[in-house]
Formats: C-alpha cells, structure tokens, sequence
C-alpha cells in the first residue's frame, strides 16, 4: 500500500501563484490545500494540521511573520517545518523570518523544481528527527530535546528553538569539543542562500549564545577559535528520563 501524500498548506494571496503550485506539487505527490489570507489560513491549519506550512510574506490582512510566530508558538504545530516567500529583497525581511523559526526562505519569483527541492530536504530532516524518537541530550545545564525541539535547563525555564537555532545547537551537540569552521555552520543553518556566509554564522552563533545564557566578552560555552570557526566546550551525554 503507497504512504499517504504529505500534506501541504500553502498561503498566497496571489491567486496565479497559488494555482501554479497547487498543480506542480499535486503532480509530485502531495496533497495541496491554500488559502488566500491569514485568517482562511489559520482556520485550515488548525481544522487539519500538514506536514509542511509554505508562508508568503505579504498578506491582505496580516504578514507571513505573524502566521510563523503563531506556528512556533502554538504546542501541537510548533515543529512543523515553515518555508517563506517574498518579493521582497531586503535582507531584514529574511533576517526577521529566520529569526522567528523559518526554516527556509525563497525570494520571488522562484522556479518550483527549486520550491520542490527545498520542500524534500526539510520533510526529510523532519522525519530523521521523528524515527530516531524521543531522544534527548544534556550538556550543561540545559537538556535539548530533539523531537519537541524545546531546550530545558535546571532552573526551570523552558522554550521552543527555530529552525536555524535548533539545526546549530543540534550540530554542535553531535560535534561537542570540535572546532566547526563557517562552511559547516552556514550549511547547517541554510544561510548561505539569503545572505553573505559572515553574516549568518555571526547572527547564528550570537543568537544562540543568547538561548544558552553564554553572553559577554568571553563566552564559555560556545567559544570562537580565531580564524577557525566555533566549538562547543561541554561535554554531551544522552538524557534517557523524561522531563517534567
């Protein structure tokens, strides 16, 4: 028996576009459904979920920004994987995107063989992250779980890490006490699509500092190694119990 399509909801408020993918991806397997606006959008995701969510930025009554908040924000969608869409070319809309947990972003017009690629690879992270279960790693103080995609530390505190952010402390944990160079890390968060390879490492490894606590001048935790790149300083150790 063939697995179910996955499902994708698409929101547009460019009725061309919206036609045009709903076709090509229907014809590449999936199961399409779109929505004009931010609201129709809201209610289809809620009245059924999808594997995938494509955001264009640019909406009738509210922007793509505000619907990838309510996404991470809301418990049961928080990790499904969210790709953006502008027309815009300024950086700082991409910047804001990422930041709020895009996964991924693709400036208009854009080929939908490209859309399509991009698609597959975050479906495919997605679903390694579900088949290896419920793991969870400790290092530090913090406890990262890798399915739920929440980061945890001792004193209680408890939040959902984006796309980007979950994808570079992830590398890090699976390279501890190694010294990973801009390449590598640029990869890892997709940055090297939508803006200059020194900028994205820089924003990566500071926003993620921030999560971690490992501000100031010296960070102890995330450490930059001059004309190398980042490690890790911290041991890492699999964390079998659950948490409260």
């Amino acid at each position: 028996m063939n697995q179910p399509a996955k499902s994708i909801l698409l929101v547009d408020d460019d009725q061309e576009i919206r036609e045009l993918l709903e076709t090509y991806l229907s014809r590449a397997g999936f199961q399409v459904r779109s929505a004009a606006n931010g609201a129709a959008f809201r209610q289809a995701l809620l009245a059924e979920e999808a594997a995938l969510a494509i955001l264009d930025v640019m909406l009738p009554d509210e922007d793509g920004f505000s619907l990838c908040r309510w996404i991470r924000s809301h418990q049961r969608l928080a990790c499904m994987p969210i790709i953006m869409l502008t027309a815009s070319s300024d950086e700082a809309d991409r910047v804001i995107g990422l930041e709020l947990g895009a996964d991924d972003y693709l400036g208009k017009p854009f080929s939908p063989r490209e859309l399509l690629a991009r698609i597959k690879a975050l479906l495919r992270r997605a679903q390694f992250t579900q088949v290896r279960g419920g793991e969870i790693l400790a290092f530090e103080d913090w406890r990262l779980d890798t399915v739920s995609h929440r980061l945890f530390h001792e004193d209680g505190e408890e939040f959902f890490l984006s796309g980007a952010d979950f994808a570079l402390l992830k590398l890090f944990l699976d390279h501890p006490q190694q010294i990973l160079d801009r390449d590598t890390i640029a990869n890892a968060t997709r940055g090297r699509e939508v803006m200059p390879l020194e900028r994205i490492v820089d924003m990566a490894v500071s926003r993620l500092r921030q999560r971690l606590r490992d501000t100031g001048k010296a960070p102890r935790l995330i450490q930059t190694v001059r004309g190398s790149g980042y490690l890790l300083a911290a041991q890492v150790r699999p964390h079998l119990a659950s948490h409260g």
